[in-house]
């Protein structure tokens, strides 16, 4: 990307010939990428993928059973369910409650956590703000995550339905890992009791 960025081709002829006269790999040896390089990568894919990941999953798939599927099941709808709702309800009575003693909190309606991804709702006066809830397993780096555009297009519907914008809170267990959400909610309820 900084490469493209650096070039601002105006068609695709543009960029591939500036990326072939510019690119190197990265490393201590830094190696002018070519056509070539390109192609050898492919090939060690091709081969990665045919030789090691498919007969992998050939494997994990034969040895597949009834009862793994069963049990698949079972643990999505009782035991990670579960995990969820308790994990929300720490993060909103064991955080946000004792934090924000002026702020009513309460569970969102089925259709405005499933639609739009809302899990909790914080009452300034007769305004809110939502809260999205998320294990740091949602995403394996919580610092990259970024809400996808149907997320964005529902948050955006929420602040206009109840005037404050929507917070994705990352935990684990019961403790919030993004700590620095807790200031921006702070400047939210500020700006909701103005």
């Amino acid at each position: 990307m900084a490469l493209i960025r650096e070039c601002q081709p105006k068609s695709i002829k543009e960029w591939e010939e500036w990326y072939f006269e510019k690119a190197y790999t990265n490393g201590k040896n830094p190696a002018k990428i070519t056509k070539d390089t390109l192609v050898e990568l492919g090939e060690r894919l091709y081969v990665k993928i045919t030789e090691i990941v498919i007969p992998e999953w050939r494997e994990a798939f034969n040895q597949l059973t009834l009862q793994d599927c069963i049990d698949y099941i079972y643990n999505l709808t009782i035991n990670r369910t579960f995990d969820g709702f308790y994990r929300e309800k720490s993060v909103v009575t064991g955080t946000l409650e004792k934090k924000f003693l002026d702020v009513k909190f309460v569970e969102s309606e089925p259709e405005l956590d499933h639609a739009g991804d809302i899990d909790y709702l914080g009452y300034v006066g007769d305004q809110a703000f939502g809260i999205q809830i998320k294990p740091v397993t949602a995403q394996a780096s919580f610092g990259n995550y970024s809400p996808s555009e149907r997320m964005r297009a529902s948050f955006r519907e929420f602040e206009l339905k109840y005037g404050g914008k929507v917070f994705i809170i990352f935990s684990v267990d019961d403790e919030i890992k993004n700590i620095e959400v807790l200031k921006e909610i702070e400047k939210e309820i500020e700006r909701l009791q103005n």
